[in-house]
């Protein structure tokens, strides 16, 4: 287990309390960002030809104030919930993963606070469905499309410019060494064992750091990051954007790497909702499915960016200015350590391009074999099964066969491959076991 810092980090409104993040619970309740939740207001007012006749016109999509959520905002905004039969879809902010992970358990049914699906960490269904909640009671899940690869980063204080920490975490074991041995360095994640967490301890496990004991790791939501930044809470930080790129134009730490350098195209946020919600209305998840693939589309041409970057920068969704947006939905990259700034970068946040939606089984028997690396999952855990029960690439072939989606953008397969990270190790997802072996820092 991570050692936990001491100090007391900044907990802004509408957040979780200190005592759930640093102990990794939250609120049960619900909490005021509900009251920004926006009602449909389409742009169609007539339904999609191909659209579903759904089940029901209502759903609850819970967000979290990040770039890759854009579809479910976008699908909102343009009215696309509504074009495909749900015209009664409210998509509402989160105050924190844990909080996310809550109301996805209180569901809707008889619960204010509750919601059906959300913009949520790869992760997180599987850990729901494995009993991992507040109440320790399973709550099934089913992972409907993937929202985007690419586009998070990890950001370190200005006071490691000298040391040249980049994409090599070697620069910090050697800080350390100059220290005398003595550190009290405190890496902060979104959530333990999230997509923020992995990425983390990947980066400082292949520079020969161990996150579980050469370092404290501590859950922040993503909005707080830079806060905590400013006054010396933490040295590093893994989130999406916007938040690396806030921190930059704000003077107050350095972008390391972005995380498409640690694993081209990697896998990261999901579309996911509870189980029996989806095998209620089986055709209404179509419905959101489909709004959803057509926003990711739109939310991936080029034109679409500004437009889009206004969309979340509102005071409803993001509240924070574009500027702080736009440049990397672009794929322009200041790292702001006085690295050249890169511009057009094949590493940009992908929500379509390149089978960017589709949930490959592979990438999430990734993302449970590096779980139990670090052991927060049990070492016998039948991944396969697992991953077959919450993963429903069905679905997700159903609903872009319905849009319209040419067969060539349709994965026919379950998986992507093996995938080569940055220091040259390899994951087979045929041999998750081998690859498992074959890492020199992890605790299972």
């Amino acid at each position: 287990m991570s050692r936990v810092s001491r100090r007391q980090f900044i907990i802004t409104a509408g957040a979780a309390t200190a005592g759930s993040l640093l102990a990794h619970g939250c609120s049960s309740g619900p909490t005021d960002s509900a009251k920004s939740a926006s009602k449909s207001s389409p742009v169609a007012t007539s339904t999609a030809a191909n659209a579903p006749k759904v089940e029901t016109t209502t759903a609850k999509l819970g967000f979290i104030a990040l770039t890759d959520s854009a579809p479910l905002v976008v699908a909102q905004e343009k009215g696309l919930f509504a074009k495909y039969g749900m015209t009664e879809v409210e998509v509402v902010k989160q105050a924190s993963w844990p909080v996310t992970r809550d109301n996805l358990e209180l569901g809707t049914a008889g619960n204010a606070g509750g919601i059906d699906g959300a913009h949520i960490l790869s992760p997180m269904p599987y850990f729901m469905s494995l009993g991992q909640t507040k109440n320790k009671q399973p709550v099934p899940m089913y992972i409907l499309a993937r929202l985007n690869t690419n586009g998070q980063a990890i950001s370190v204080a200005n006071t490691y410019k000298e040391s040249k920490v980049g994409l090599d975490s070697k620069g910090l074991k050697e800080a350390f060494t100059k220290a005398g041995g003595k550190n009290d360095f405190k890496a902060a994640i979104t959530y333990p064992g999230g997509t923020h967490d992995l990425w983390m301890r990947y980066w400082l496990a292949a520079g020969g750091i161990d996150p579980n004991k050469d370092i404290s790791t501590v859950p922040v939501p993503p909005p707080q990051m830079v806060a905590n930044m400013k006054t010396g809470n933490m040295e590093a930080f893994c989130v999406g954007e916007p938040w690396n790129a806030q921190l930059v134009n704000q003077g107050q730490g350095y972008t390391a790497l972005v995380t498409g350098e640690l694993w081209k195209d990697h896998p990261e946020k999901a579309f996911a909702m509870r189980a029996d919600w989806v095998d209620k209305n089986p055709n209404s998840a179509k419905a959101l499915l489909m709004a959803i693939q057509e926003a990711q589309q739109w939310c991936d041409k080029a034109e679409n960016k500004e437009e889009m970057c206004q969309i979340v920068s509102q005071a409803k969704w993001f509240k924070v200015p574009a500027k702080d947006i736009i440049e990397r939905s672009k794929g322009n990259i200041d790292y702001g350590d006085g690295r050249p700034v890169v511009q057009n970068s094949p590493l940009l946040m992908k929500f379509w391009s390149d089978n960017a939606s589709y949930p490959y089984k592979s990438h999430d028997t990734w993302f449970l074999t590096e779980n139990i690396r670090w052991g927060n999952i049990p070492a016998d855990t039948n991944v396969k099964e697992l991953v077959d029960k919450v993963n429903r690439e069905d679905l997700w072939k159903e609903a872009a066969k319905a849009l319209g989606v040419p067969a060539s953008e349709i994965p026919t397969s379950s998986s992507r491959g093996v995938e080569t990270f940055f220091d040259g190790v390899k994951f087979d997802p045929e041999k998750p076991e081998e690859y498992l072996k074959s890492l020199k820092i992890k605790k299972a």
